[in-house]
């Protein structure tokens, strides 16, 4: 009989703690992408294996440009940033808030001292003790004021028998990731952002070069008319012609220039710096940054894993399938040890002495019964919220799978157009060589020469833009492949505590 009690009490004790493994709800399992394992499009996107390539997610992407300028503005991106300062402080953020929810998972103890003085009125309560007394206390008991000390603890823990605090430590833990992966996809966006910026600055400074280079040949082509007006050999309107097309050119200047400074501040607010900052670094002209023939693609399917947005969009999923278990938790009843340990005593001398202990321990158990139907809504309303996460992880995965083929078949396409634009420009600069030759011999009209001048001007720019348009093509490829990811993270912001 003996060994069968305490084989019931071994199996008491053992109970709370094969319970404490117990999970409910659904346990989160990564969704498939559903992305190729060869190539994103055809021939447009057969996987590069290169070793003299950086991966694709390569952190100093920017360095295929061989632009020291750029680089050294892209190194400052990670500190300086604002949007990615933000997202520094909302880690920062998430991961206190995983501590907070976590803290339920240990008991609770706080510790009191309390004193009082205290009178009872002679007419409340202990005036019911006369009748007791008898007649001796007919004439009101004596009530005189008392002092109370009281010091002690008291304690409480939720046990955790049906897993829902782990599942709110699950959720938390996800949305840490999350905001991780959020950061990432700041830095990427930020990093693409001021290479796109640097090279639409670059592509703008090459227009201004040309239109200065075309000035000057229609400066000269002026000059031309004019010295032929003055010999006689032509009248004034080749000179009109001449100087309205120095006036059209000039007109595009301001324009150009315009956008310069704009440019420049856009880089100077990425950096977080202000208006015309960074005029006397980037004022000065330099070339378009071009980028290699070939860029480093990778295997499809592991766009998951490099994309941080698709990262982002797996961790909220997983916290919303999290937050179903802990709905259905709710349903479940909840078991609370309670406890209250203290020394009590009318006079401070004897309140250290042990027969002025007392206690109270226990544990309570709460049922829900009725909530109006509370928790089968909070549950209905998580199965939503997870069928919600799941639909925009999968239309996040299918618009990174949509951003890197369009990226393909842009820098394919302007790259074929690139080489004919350059094949119009020199056609159109020999074009305007033989037109001159021509007008100075006598035997071609003026305006051949200036239809010539303005095919070469429009030619030129419409190069220099597609030039850039090549290199932005590339820098929107690498964002697209999740370029930029960044393994390591700043530590977490200095905090000034407030409390006083």
């Amino acid at each position: 009989m003996a060994e069968h009690r305490t084989r019931r009490l071994i199996a008491v004790m053992m109970a709370p703690m094969l319970l404490a493994g117990c999970m409910v709800g659904p346990d989160f399992a990564p969704p498939d992408p559903q992305l190729p394992e060869t190539s994103f499009n055809g021939d447009a996107g057969v996987a590069v294996s290169d070793a003299r390539l950086p991966p694709p997610t390569d952190p100093t992407w920017w360095a295929v440009f061989r632009d020291p300028v750029l680089t050294g503005l892209e190194h400052r991106v990670a500190d300086a940033n604002l949007d990615v300062r933000t997202a520094t402080i909302r880690l920062a953020e998430s991961r206190f808030q995983r501590g907070v929810t976590a803290a339920a998972e240990f008991p609770s103890i706080n510790g009191d001292a309390k004193y009082t003085r205290e009178l009872y009125s002679q007419n409340g309560i202990i005036s019911l003790l006369g009748g007791l007394l008898g007649p001796s206390a007919s004439g009101g008991i004596p009530i005189t004021p008392i002092n109370d000390y009281n010091v002690g603890f008291d304690a409480s823990w939720e046990l955790d028998l049906w897993g829902k605090v782990r599942r709110q430590v699950e959720a938390a833990d996800a949305q840490v990731d999350q905001a991780e992966d959020q950061r990432r996809d700041a830095l990427v966006s930020s990093l693409a952002e001021l290479a796109r910026d640097y090279i639409q600055l670059r592509g703008v400074q090459t227009q201004i070069g040309i239109a200065n280079d075309n000035l000057k040949v229609d400066r000269d082509i002026l000059q031309l008319a004019q010295q032929r007006q003055e010999h006689g050999v032509q009248n004034g309107l080749d000179v009109e012609n001449a100087a309205a097309q120095v006036e059209s050119i000039r007109a595009q200047l301001p324009t150009l220039e315009q956008q310069e400074s704009q440019y420049i501040n856009a880089l100077s607010l990425l950096l977080d710096q202000p208006p015309g900052a960074l005029r006397a670094a980037l004022g000065r002209p330099r070339a378009i940054p071009l980028a290699p023939p070939r860029i480093p693609l990778g295997i499809p399917s592991e766009l998951a894993r490099r994309r941080p947005d698709i990262r982002a969009a797996e961790t909220q999923l997983h916290a919303a399938t999290a937050n179903i278990g802990v709905a259905v938790g709710a349903f479940y009843p909840s078991v609370q040890l309670n406890g209250t340990v203290g020394l009590d005593a009318l006079d401070y001398t004897n309140l250290w002495k042990g027969s002025s202990l007392q206690y109270m321990v226990g544990p309570s158990v709460s049922l829900p019964i009725f909530a109006g139907g509370r928790l089968k809504k909070t549950l209905e309303l998580r199965d939503a919220q997870q069928q919600e996460a799941a639909i925009f992880y999968h239309k996040t995965v299918l618009q990174a799978w949509h951003d890197v083929v369009n990226a393909l078949v842009s820098r394919r396409l302007e790259q074929t157009r690139r080489a004919r634009l350059k094949s119009q420009a020199d056609h159109s600069r020999q074009a305007l060589i033989l037109a001159r030759a021509r007008y100075n011999d006598g035997v071609a009209e003026f305006v051949t020469v200036l239809d010539a001048e303005r095919s070469l001007l429009q030619a030129e720019q419409q190069y220099a833009t597609s030039t850039m348009n090549v290199s932005l093509n590339v820098v929107q490829l690498f964002k697209a492949l999740g370029g930029g990811w960044e393994e390591t993270f700043p530590d977490p912001p200095v905090v000034v505590s407030t409390v006083r």
